[in-house]
């Protein structure tokens, strides 16, 4: 059985994709957060904001 990726319904914060990614790789979601938030001031912000964008526009949402 493999598993798939979803945005999360219960770990949400905004849309839901990195509480749907530490969930897909079993870490918690504020683990994923944290690291997301560091990174995205790393970068500048951009990068990383249109690259949540788009994962929210392809990973679908559980049903």
């Amino acid at each position: 059985m493999y598993k798939q990726l979803f945005r999360s319904r219960e770990n949400r914060v905004l849309g839901g994709v990195l509480g749907g990614i530490g969930d897909y790789f079993n870490i918690d979601p504020v683990v994923v957060r944290l690291a997301f938030v560091v990174l995205t001031i790393v970068t500048a912000f951009f990068p990383c904001l249109i690259g949540y964008f788009i994962a929210y526009l392809i990973i679908p949402e559980r049903v």
